[in-house]
């Protein structure tokens, strides 16, 4: 690909970092970020937590005495909410993270991608209790332009009740956390109670009556000793799916034309169902004389299935049809071609025979004749699903030697596997050979990692100083799918496709593992120059036995000129290694290519058929951040302005798909590569474009005593902006440029009040998105006359309402409605005559419109 060159451009000036207990060095290192604390006057309890505690005061969310931006999201703003998904929770209410629903997207639709600032999933690092969070197994293969390729971590593992607060540090810090801490850092801290508890039960529906969701969660706390604690969290969740959909056009055509068990509406656009979600954390924590002991973890299981492309009975390649639906593909068992007669399915005009006439003529097929119209008269819409298996633990022991230097050393294992499924669907090649009940396994994808983290810290007179070291271990893992799903039958000469259709299983070729080694060092220095002016500095050196080493750095500073106004930024650099998966991983998806549905594989930038359109081992990407803010506070006024510029160069994605040519595939067969025989479009993952971040976060608040009671007003404003510098015309296309610009709002933001009195509360939340493109379908072309399917957005406003109850029993109601008056985006344009799609479907405030709930609960 390109060659990159790594150019400092910023402009801005690093004038002054501090954070709360003036030591940022315990608040941006993983020393500083070891296990949470359990009561604010140990002074081992330094952590990213007693930052937002010193910060918040109630409802203000950003630590205003912090040298770069944090937003604070306590415990009772993230669990009351109709979300019941802490992905959605965090969209609701931190403006510069986004997330959507995913109707139709293969493994994506399991685990959903979720962007910081408008960059990929995995350049968002996040953390539990400090310590870095294991990967998803899931790599996005259809990311809509900006997650494409992505592999990042599955936040939707804990329930909410399980969380103290979530802090999200919105600034590079690679040179304190390593890899994929470009845009910022979100760290989930789990509760610490020694006694008590809570049970409650949540239920909601939307307004179209579908996608009911049903919750119960549970919480108790033990004490370990006289200072120790023991908190255990359980969920329970199902959730129906949702159908914003109309009857597909062609669908249409085959039920006018008199074809049977045509599905109305043939296709599902919506929430997928959540069969089951299970989730169980656990937290520790045991304190001696000198030294503490502390622990936490998770086990999840989920289940869930959704929708997939319909396969119409007249045109489907591979199943029904190899000319265009022009006539019946038809396959002989005994493997004589010729000793099946030619049905059509369509007349001179190109209009639908009716069913009646090609039916007769179906019914009188010699005996060695098949075709799948006598197995789906109507089609068939494959169901996609999968079961993810979840399991973090993490365990450390820390004290103090002497008086002054605190260690702490810990170990981390983390697993995240999925087992795909796919349901009403075929393998063509089989003929009527089909698996009991038209169920394939395809395979499963694993990521497992392991860590040991060693850290020390010191006190001096004028600065504090943070050491430590890291060693981790990363595997991928791709498991095999069932026989039928990668099947080559009898058929497949006659232009019969192979593999379970829409999502073929990975094959013995494709199976494998892969894994790396890391080790690091890091140094983080921080100084309280004067009392107004403070500076730190980190640098991180990690080596990777892949790809090499890479060194980082960061200086931060931060200077009050009285008790009301300070002026705070950063300057860093950061970068993202290519993960074992992304290096690895080959897969074959479904998508919708040049106004028709294809498959297309995405393989490794190593394999042969990739290294023949221009493939390239994968190298980091690699960061350049600054930002500047201005920080103002007088009594119960807070308000934050934070400008940040993010350069990334040799961004990995997937690059565009390259045709495989009749004379490409003849070649690569001569070169032995036999399996260019089986793919018409290939894909690979790459290095090749750079782009430039920029925006702006505000967020202000104040507390009241308005209408007879406690008041807080929140107000919190994102801009964001990104271009593209540089990339190579051919690997990655213009549509993925525009989609990697346009299809996030460039502005949201929202404004809330909340209102408490006695045992009553209310709270009113107003969100606004700002305009946005769709390219719908993913169809990579931009213009309407090249067969793109662009959809342009204006901006819209959404409200939430929740009201509650809470007595000094114990006992509390809550209800609410989220999308109050019932938003939805404007009728896809594209709707009826491409996949049936009643809205646009990747809009930054979902398309299912209004939702209303309930929680009834105990706490004791």
């Amino acid at each position: 690909m390109k060659s990159s060159k790594r150019v400092f451009v910023m402009n801005s000036l690093a004038v002054g970092v501090r954070t709360a207990l003036g030591s940022l060095a315990l608040v941006l290192s993983t020393t500083a970020l070891a296990q949470q604390a359990q009561s604010s006057d140990d002074e081992d309890t330094q952590t990213l937590e007693t930052v937002s505690v010193l910060g918040t005061r109630g409802t203000a969310r950003t630590a205003t005495d912090s040298a770069v931006p944090i937003d604070i999201i306590k415990a009772e703003e993230l669990h009351n909410q109709g979300s019941t998904d802490v992905l959605d929770a965090l969209k609701v209410v931190v403006p510069s993270f986004n997330v959507s629903t995913i109707p139709i997207d293969d493994a994506a639709t399991l685990i959903r991608p979720a962007n910081l600032r408008g960059l990929p999933p995995d350049n968002t690092l996040i953390l539990v209790n400090g310590k870095r969070r294991h990967r998803s197994a899931v790599i996005t293969f259809l990311g809509h332009g900006l997650s494409d390729g992505s592999q990042g971590v599955d936040i939707s593992v804990f329930p909410s009740l399980a969380l103290d607060q979530v802090e999200v540090l919105r600034d590079g810090a690679a040179a304190q956390y390593g890899s994929d801490a470009i845009a910022g850092v979100i760290n989930f801290g789990l509760k610490r109670l020694n006694q008590g508890g809570q049970v409650e039960i949540f239920g909601g529906e939307h307004y179209d009556g579908d996608g009911l969701s049903k919750q119960v969660d549970g919480q108790i706390g033990f004490p370990l000793g006289p200072d120790g604690f023991a908190t255990l969290t359980a969920e329970w969740r199902e959730a129906d799916p949702t159908s914003r959909s109309v009857q597909r056009d062609d669908a249409a055509a085959a039920i006018a034309a008199g074809y049977p068990n045509v599905p109305n509406p043939a296709q599902i656009w919506g929430s997928p169902e959540v069969k089951s979600d299970h989730k169980f954390v656990g937290n520790f924590g045991w304190k001696g004389e000198n030294v503490e002991i502390y622990g936490f973890g998770n086990l999840s299981k989920r289940e869930t299935e959704g929708g997939f492309y319909y396969r119409n009975p007249t045109a489907r390649a591979g199943v029904y049809s190899n000319d265009g639906g022009q006539t019946l593909l038809v396959g002989a068992l005994n493997g004589n071609a010729s000793s099946c007669p030619t049905i059509a399915l369509r007349n001179a005009a190109g209009n639908l025979i009716p069913y009646a006439t090609v039916a007769g003529q179906v019914a009188a097929l010699p005996s060695n004749c098949f075709t799948f119209l006598n197995v789906f008269t109507g089609g068939f819409t494959p169901r996609f699903g999968g079961e993810m298996k979840d399991l973090g633990l993490t365990a450390g022991i820390k004290g103090m030697w002497g008086n002054d230097w605190y260690w702490d050393f810990s170990g981390s294992y983390g697993n995240n596997e999925i087992d795909f499924t796919m349901r009403n669907t075929v393998n063509a090649s089989l003929g009527p050979n089909q698996p009991a009940g038209y169920v394939f396994h395809p395979g499963s994808n694993e990521q497992t990692e392991h860590m040991f983290n060693f850290d020390l810290r010191k006190s001096f007179d004028r600065f504090n100083l943070a050491l430590g070291t890291e060693w981790r271990r990363e595997e991928f893992r791709i498991g095999a799918g069932d026989a039928a799903s990668t099947a080559i039958g009898p058929l497949t000469q006659q232009g019969f496709s192979i593999g379970s259709n829409g999502f073929p299983g990975f094959n013995q070729q494709t199976a494998g593992e892969f894994g790396r080694d890391s080790w690091a060092v890091y140094a983080d220095l921080e100084s309280q120059v004067t009392d107004k002016f403070l500076v730190a500095g980190a640098v991180r050196y990690e080596d990777y036995e892949d790809f090499g080493s890479t060194s980082n750095w960061k200086l931060t500073g931060r200077y009050d000129f009285n008790s009301n106004w300070a002026l705070r930024g950063a300057l860093s650099t950061g970068f993202r290694a290519p993960t074992p998966g992304q290096a690895n991983v080959s897969q074959i998806t479904t998508a919708f290519i040049d106004g028709e549905l294809r498959d297309t594989a995405t393989l490794p930038p190593t394999n042969r058929i990739a290294a023949f359109y221009g493939a390239e081992p994968l190298t980091p990407e690699e960061s350049e951040n600054a930002s500047l803010g201005l920080v103002w506070t007088n009594g119960p006024w807070n308000l934050t302005a934070d400008y940040y510029h993010i350069n990334v160069d040799d961004r990995i994605a997937r690059s565009t798909d390259f045709t495989i040519t009749a004379a490409d595939r003849a070649a690569l067969i001569a070169a032995g590569v036999v399996q260019a025989a089986s793919i018409s479009r290939v894909g690979f993952f790459v290095n090749d474009f750079d782009t430039t971040t920029q925006g702006i976060d505000l967020v202000a608040s104040v507390d009241t005593d308005h209408f007879g009671g406690e008041t807080s007003y929140t107000a919190a404003f994102n801009w964001n902006d990104t271009e593209v510098k540089d990339f190579t015309p051919g690997i990655i296309s213009e549509a993925r440029i525009k989609k990697l610009k346009e299809s996030l709002p460039s502005t949201k933001g929202y404004f809330s009040i909340h209102h408490h009195r006695e045992v009553w509360d209310l709270l009113v939340r107003v969100n606004y998105y700002g305009s946005w493109y769709e390219d719908h379908l993913d169809s990579d072309v931009v213009s309407i006359a090249d067969g793109g399917l662009p959809i342009y957005e204006d901006s819209a406003v959404t409200v939430d309402i929740e009201t509650g109850w809470k007595w000094d029993s114990g006992l509390f109601v809550r209800i609410g409605a989220q999308n109050v008056f019932d938003k939805t985006p404007d009728d896809n344009p594209w709707g009826a005559p491409v996949a049936g799609a009643k809205y646009p479907v990747h809009s930054p405030y979902g398309f299912n419109g209004g939702f209303y709930y309930a929680r009834v609960g105990w706490k004791f």
